[in-house]
């Protein structure tokens, strides 16, 4: 499957987009450990459902402010997939959305996420609006 988006990438013309494939929470450990490490602004997970949440926070945790998380949510009653939904209700560092398409299988969607902004005043927080156009 990351063959897909190796050739994706490489048709797209860019070159500073890294395909990893791997356990998707010891990897992103990982990367947040390096020496070199810059945040990202652009996560995208297709990753195991039932462990949807820990691969989120993780993800979230490599992200700049205004960083993006786009998840590959499939099956809704997978208990991963609802525990992550449950979670962004109250995630107050994101905004986030989930968006059904009808395909072949007669389900699937996303998670379109954005890491917030947010500036700490007088212990009072202050998040700057943004509009995400799809």
């Amino acid at each position: 499957m990351y063959q897909v988006a190796e050739e994706n990438v490489k048709n797209a013309g860019v070159s500073n987009v890294r395909v990893i494939v791997g356990d998707a929470v010891t990897t992103i450990k990982s990367l947040r450990h390096g020496d070199s490490f810059e945040p990202f602004d652009l996560a995208f997970i297709d990753a195991d459902k039932e462990n949807n949440l820990n691969h989120f926070r993780e993800a979230k945790s490599l992200l700049r402010q205004c960083g993006v998380i786009v998840d590959n949510v499939t099956d809704l009653s997978v208990e991963g997939v609802r525990n992550l939904l449950e979670a962004l209700k109250e995630d107050r560092e994101t905004d986030a959305t989930n968006i059904a398409t009808v395909g072949e299988k007669g389900y699937d969607g996303l998670i379109c996420a954005v890491k917030l902004w947010i500036r700490q005043f007088d212990h009072k927080y202050t998040c700057i609006v943004y509009q995400l156009l799809l």
